[in-house]
């Protein structure tokens, strides 16, 4: 049988800063595909190709990965500054309704980094455009300095709510993660339950209340190393589950009709 199909929700890029690309990160790909068992589909994320429904029905959850642009501050009120940095506004055009969507039919996904910060935004929440700068917080930042596995590597734990989602996932109430990150949540959005936190507050775990599908984000980066990992692994393994489920019911609902 097929596996179900996972979209991977891509960024914007240039090769040799000259030619335009839609590019994903290969650990998200292969997180997907070794750990949730599920094919991964780049997705370019642009209004211009597709609707919701149609990226709906041909993927049956999705992944919301991180990426350098942010969600423009217009979507949540505010207007840009230079502390927003850069913004990839086709990409909120798709992630935002697609988010509202999917929590509204049941479809799956799975928020990492600024895929966490757009269910927030998608939610009607607000975000504050740069963390470090918050009176004591911490730098959430990728270091400058050392490799990719240096970069990656575990930072801060994150506490997490006794008995929530997250602590019955891991089988702990507290978490070490990896940080690459500058914005975070500010106000969370409506029905947006925050259930883990790093030391200097800074929300890094949440879910939709009252969705009827699999909605765990996270402000860290879990595909690093997902099949290794104590707390990436249950995450993609969770998600895949719960994409299965779907797929499986798109299935029977196919052979009653």
């Amino acid at each position: 049988m097929t596996r179900p199909v996972i979209g991977i929700i891509g960024n914007r890029g240039l090769v040799g800063d000259r030619y335009p690309v839609h590019e994903g990160g290969q650990l998200n790909s292969q997180a997907i595909s070794e750990v949730s068992d599920c094919i991964p589909l780049l997705i370019p994320a642009d209004p211009a190709y597709f609707s919701i429904a149609e990226l709906c029905e041909v993927c049956d959850g999705f992944l919301l990965t991180g990426g350098r642009p942010n969600v423009h501050p217009s979507e949540y009120g505010e207007k840009a500054t230079e502390k927003h940095g850069t913004f990839d506004q086709a990409r909120d055009a798709i992630t935002l309704p697609l988010v509202r969507h999917c929590v509204q039919t049941g479809q799956p996904f799975f928020g990492i980094c600024r895929g966490f910060q757009e269910v927030n935004v998608a939610m009607g929440g607000t975000l504050h455009p740069e963390i470090r700068e918050l009176p004591g917080r911490m730098n959430h930042r990728m270091p400058p300095e050392g490799d990719l596995a240096h970069g990656f590597s575990n930072r801060h734990m994150v506490s997490l709510e006794p008995g929530g989602k997250f602590a019955r996932l891991f089988g702990a109430d507290e978490v070490e993660t990896n940080t690459l990150h500058g914005q975070g949540i500010c106000q969370p959005g409506e029905r947006i339950v925050v259930e883990g936190r790093a030391p200097d507050g800074t929300p890094e775990a949440i879910w939709v209340r009252g969705a009827r599908g699999f909605t765990l984000s996270v402000q860290w980066h879990p595909e690093w190393q997902a099949a290794q990992d104590p707390v990436s692994r249950p995450l993609f393994e969770a998600f895949g589950d719960a994409v299965r489920d779907w797929a499986a019911g798109k299935h029977r609902a196919a052979c009653v009709a």
